[in-house]
């Protein structure tokens, strides 16, 4: 634009930049030409304001050390404590994506059968045998009926539902239920407790409920009741039900759990129960809506691919417990 004669002013406003930009490359462009064009001059640009040094000493201590009386850093104590200001520490924990704040839970199991019961449970979901059905079946205890101490005030515009932070307990029940992996249909019963008498009764129920001539799969944990010696012999006296048990510490590998999420989520945490009937008759209302139109959960993980990060978590672990 310059060599077509073109003003500064008018550079500046076709181009987007402030004039003294304009002014400093027709100032350099003689000498220099296009070679060193973007190049930041020797003393020229901002200078950094944290050494290298300071911030490893930041992401170090952020890693590896915890403050006095606290269980984690925050930014404005970790800026007290690295002489730097707390959006300085934002901005370098930001970048190396340092979140001292969040926790992670896991677990490993610890069960010497784990591997083998993975691949077992993984393989029903993967590639179920044929005429049979699989069921994945759990106890969902202590499910509380829970009044509120006020009346909750209904939704509004510009205001959600709002309830009271205290409540009343009126009672508890025990649901038993079985996910059906196939189709999502669930087969359940709730009773005041869960003991081998119950779990028997419920097994019966299934044995009602499944398609006859159909073998019965059933993924469980590893509770006590389900290996009673009344429960053996029921299971000894009905051959088409087979037990697949879970690996300790592994309820996330039974999908009966995630269907207890949405149950709780969608029926419950926010409900107002002023019996144990009226709990009752919530839940067996969702079951009844769930069954009417089931949609299963889709189970997309190996057992290779889970048993990799289960080798990785454990050799992590006993790097830790050797250090």
């Amino acid at each position: 634009m310059a060599s077509d004669g073109l003003a500064n002013e008018w550079i500046v406003r076709v181009v987007g930049v402030n004039p003294g930009t304009v002014r400093a490359w027709r100032r350099r462009f003689p000498e220099d030409g296009l070679k060193k064009f973007g190049a930041v001059a020797p003393g020229r640009g901002r200078k950094p304001v944290i050494p290298e040094s300071k911030i490893a000493e930041i992401v170090e201590l952020t890693r590896f050390s915890k403050p006095e009386g606290a269980t984690q850093w925050s930014v404005r104590s970790m800026a007290a404590r690295a002489g730097v200001s707390p959006t300085q520490v934002q901005r370098i924990w930001a970048a190396r994506g340092l979140k001292p704040h969040l926790v992670e839970t896991f677990k490993l199991s610890t069960d010497l059968n784990c591997d083998e019961k993975l691949i077992d449970v993984c393989g029903l979901y993967l590639d179920p045998p044929e005429n049979a059905i699989a069921l994945c079946m759990d106890e969902k205890t202590s499910i509380q009926a829970l009044d509120r101490s006020q009346p909750s005030l209904p939704l509004k515009q510009g205001r959600g539902e709002t309830m009271t932070h205290d409540y009343m307990r009126n009672g508890a029940t025990t649901l038993f239920a079985a996910l059906e992996v196939a189709t999502g249909k669930v087969i359940g019963t709730c009773v005041p407790k869960h003991r081998h008498d119950e779990f028997l009764v419920f097994l019966k129920t299934t044995e009602k409920e499944a398609p006859k001539g159909l073998e019965v799969h059933l993924i469980i944990d590893n509770y006590a009741t389900h290996k009673h010696a009344e429960v053996k012999s029921w299971l000894g006296k009905h051959p088409r039900f087979h037990l697949h048990f879970t690996p300790t510490s592994s309820s996330w590998l039974n999908l009966v759990e995630r269907w207890f999420r949405d149950l709780t989520e969608r029926a419950l945490r926010r409900g107002v129960f002023h019996s144990v009937p009226e709990l009752i008759e919530k839940i067996k209302e969702y079951i009844q809506i769930n069954n009417e139109n089931p949609k299963p959960f889709i189970w997309t993980a190996t057992a290779d691919s889970i048993l990799e990060k289960v080798s990785r978590g454990r050799v992590a672990l006993q790097a830790i417990k050797q250090n």
